[in-house]
């Protein structure tokens, strides 16, 4: 994690977080990925993973509009907000458009571009 990432907002049994309404420190996506507007995204770990690499790891992660290449990790995700659609540039596969209950799967190194018209949040699990 690095000193712009937040703490870990810990997930504690038996209680609840609410990931829809979770603060969010937004920062611009850096110039050499953005395709158009001016994004930011912003990032919440809720939980570390137990062997403290990436494999595991819970988060919630926003963007907001505009559109920016990315390549990915592998993850599952559910979107709880916003509206978006995913190009896939490497493998070349159909876009998918993202909305709330939308959950996809993302392989490792997959080469995306994420173009988002409503500010898109999704709760990610890191494979």
């Amino acid at each position: 994690m690095s000193a712009s990432e937040p703490a870990f907002a810990r997930l504690a049994a038996g209680a609840m977080t609410d990931a829809a309404a979770l603060p969010l420190a937004h920062e611009p996506v850096p110039a050499d990925q953005v395709v158009a507007g001016a994004p930011e995204t912003g990032y919440a770990p809720l939980d570390e993973p137990a062997d403290g690499g990436r494999a595991g790891e819970l988060g919630v992660w926003e963007m907001t509009p505009g559109t920016m290449r990315d390549v990915e990790v592998a993850e599952v995700f559910l979107v709880i907000a916003g509206r978006a659609t995913v190009e896939f540039v490497e493998p070349a596969l159909p876009a998918i458009e993202l909305r709330p209950g939308s959950i996809v799967r993302l392989d490792a190194g997959m080469s995306t571009v994420w173009t988002v018209t409503e500010t898109l949040r999704k709760l990610f699990i890191a494979r």
